[in-house]
């Protein structure tokens, strides 16, 4: 690779083999060397707490990733472990992202502290076939960490829109290293539509604005169009996923003129798509919010309570149904649904914006 990038520039050295073999050994002793470097960080990841996220370049940080997202270790042991060691995450932070507790989140992270350690998985990001087998794990891992970024689960911030741009910015690292994948695309896509509303989300004294109310004028155009190439560019590649059906429902709600020129209907189409990719009860919920400028909110209030076993720990999905509630005039069961939705997240931004509610004010 080395020869084939400089010998048509510079030439062909007088003793090209002696060349490609000091090539070779500089190129594995600084390979040597990251190994190195890899192994002590991950020592003192299994040893302590892992360090800030700030203290890694991003290339870096995305060997960790893939070295936390490897294949010996379980699915969501990898996940936890990333968001805890590359994102910074906390465990209860973690948990209300995977509606688990505390205490199962802490036992994944440390079993798989021990694993990476006892069964001397490298530091490097993979090639090949290894790099494509692992990208699913690294795609879920960036998504979650975005999603911490865009609504923050703490009761700090209502955003950490640092945190949002880095999981945007590895997303981009990814997609160069992969650039025949079409799910690395989507879900960069999804970041940037998200991102481009990013200045209407809250106003000036840092309250919740919901979509329907949000001033359009302050969307990034540029942002949103660009972020719909990348859409139409993955759907080329004729493998659907469902990260790109995610980002073709933002962009339909991103290139809406107003609220109500949304396209309900295709909104929905979309989510039955998605739904075949990945049917989860977080995205029935979506999907619910959708059918209720479809069918109604009789109609949506009756897809929550299908799905209400699997999430009464999740504060969104007691608040959608307050909404529903509350549009079919049963205000005393909206209140009550208010009420344990309040119980459920710290984040500032939703918690003052459920207080209005419960106060009547919207």
């Amino acid at each position: 690779m080395e020869a084939l990038e400089h010998w048509p520039r510079d030439g062909v050295p007088e003793r090209p083999g002696a060349w490609l073999m000091a090539t070779a050994r500089r190129k594995a002793i600084d390979r040597a060397r990251r190994e190195a470097r890899g192994r002590e960080k991950l020592v003192l990841l299994a040893a302590s707490e892992p360090p800030p996220s700030a203290g890694y370049e991003p290339e870096d940080r995305l060997r960790l990733i893939f070295t936390c997202c490897h294949p010996a270790l379980a699915r969501d042991a990898q996940v936890a472990l990333t968001l805890r060691a590359v994102a910074g995450l906390t465990t209860g932070q973690i948990a209300r992202a995977f509606l688990v507790s505390e205490a199962t989140v802490a036992q994944r992270i440390v079993r798989a502290k021990r694993k990476i350690v006892e069964a001397g998985i490298p530091y490097r990001v993979p090639e090949g076939r290894h790099l494509r087998e692992r990208v699913d794990e690294v795609l879920a891992v960036l998504y979650l960490m975005f999603n911490e970024g865009y609504l923050s689960s703490g009761p700090d911030v209502p955003e950490r829109r640092d945190l949002a741009r880095d999981a945007e910015w590895l997303a981009g690292l990814l997609v160069r290293l992969v650039p025949t994948e079409p799910e690395p695309l989507g879900l960069l896509a999804l970041m940037r539509l998200h991102l481009a509303r990013a200045e209407a989300r809250f106003d000036a004294a840092g309250e919740m604005v919901l979509l329907e109310h949000q001033d359009r004028e302050l969307w990034d155009r540029p942002a949103i169009e660009a972020a719909g190439g990348m859409i139409q560019r993955a759907a080329a590649m004729r493998r659907p996923g469902a990260y790109q059906l995610q980002a073709a429902i933002a962009a339909v709600h991103a290139e809406s003129p107003s609220w109500q020129e949304t396209d309900w209907r295709q909104i929905g189409g979309l989510y039955e798509l998605l739904l075949g990719q990945l049917d989860t009860p977080v995205v029935r919920l979506n999907r619910a919010i959708a059918l209720r400028w479809v069918a109604g909110p009789e109609a949506a209030l009756a897809e929550l309570d299908a799905i209400a076993p699997d999430l009464d720990g999740y504060h969104l999905l007691h608040a959608t149904r307050g909404m529903m509630l509350r549009a079919l005039g049963r205000e005393a069961e909206a209140a009550a649904a208010d009420r344990r939705a309040l119980e459920l997240t710290a984040n500032p931004a939703e918690r003052a914006l459920i207080e209005r509610r419960l106060a009547g004010e919207g």
